[in-house]
């Protein structure tokens, strides 16, 4: 049987390009890459969505300081139409939108997955260039969701320098190389890859390890697309929904504008 030939997948013919962010273990700042990498896209002047399946840990609508906020719906032929968020030019859509925060998802994994689709298939999407996709930590059900029933053009791993997050990664990287997949990866985004003040941007400081995302990159023969350094800005623009400030240290803003042309040279 030929890889995919047993899924019929979704078409999504007004997006032009899918791309998973996946991690192996939760923590590794997954979200904020795959935020970061939105913003960048938007940026450059392309169309850009992005979609938090993360479904039992969406933290996307922190980032843009939309959490307690509900979406807009509109029936349309029997169906519910959400109308995602837009700010700084993206069009932002998470189950976090729609249920309480504070209330734990108590979904087995068919029921989440009957979940990530719908809110999927019937967000408002218009005409993107790019949606990006907020995967969870691991290798479970929403991914196989993903991976069997839409068109996924290309997946980026993210990892931190220590030895435990490429063990978790390469799991990962395994289930998208699988022949029924045949994802293409690519490439590793090594994130916390070392400390840098704010105040002293050329000082660095490597509190996980160093050198874990190259290796990983190696060992698989798939590039590593970029570093990105700590700082206190960054972790306090997340943190306070204050996203024009996600890349205002130098040092984080050639990490994402290095991610950015990986991304697009693949195209």
């Amino acid at each position: 049987m030929k890889p995919n030939q047993q899924f019929e997948k979704t078409k999504t013919p007004n997006i032009k390009n899918i791309i998973l962010v996946a991690s192996g273990k939760g923590g590794v700042g997954k979200s904020t890459v795959a935020t970061g990498l939105a913003l960048s896209l938007s940026l450059e002047g392309y169309s850009v969505g992005l979609f938090d399946a993360d479904i039992y840990g969406p933290s996307v609508p922190v980032f843009f300081n939309l959490d307690n906020e509900y979406p807009a719906m509109r029936e349309e032929n029997g169906v519910n139409i959400i109308e995602p968020f837009e700010k700084f030019g993206i069009k932002v859509m998470s189950i976090g939108f729609l249920i309480d925060p504070k209330q734990a998802l108590l979904w087995r994994g068919p029921m989440a997955s009957n979940a990530l689709k719908q809110l999927l298939n019937e967000t408002n999407w218009g005409n993107l260039d790019y949606l990006i996709i907020d995967t969870p930590p691991g290798t479970g059900d929403i991914h196989l969701t993903l991976l069997q029933q839409y068109e996924i053009d290309g997946a980026i791993v993210v990892t931190t320098p220590q030895e435990m997050a490429l063990i978790d990664v390469q799991k990962v990287i395994a289930m998208f190389n699988n022949k029924d997949v045949g994802v293409p990866v690519l490439g590793v985004v090594e994130n916390m890859a070392w400390f840098t003040p704010s105040i002293h941007p050329d000082e660095k400081y490597f509190l996980f390890g160093k050198g874990g995302g190259e290796l990983l990159a190696n060992e698989f023969d798939i590039p590593l697309l970029t570093q990105i350094p700590l700082t206190e800005r960054l972790c306090n623009s997340c943190d306070e929904g204050k996203l024009n400030e996600l890349l205002a240290d130098s040092a984080v803003k050639l990490a994402y504008n290095q991610l950015l042309d990986g991304i697009l040279k693949k195209k």
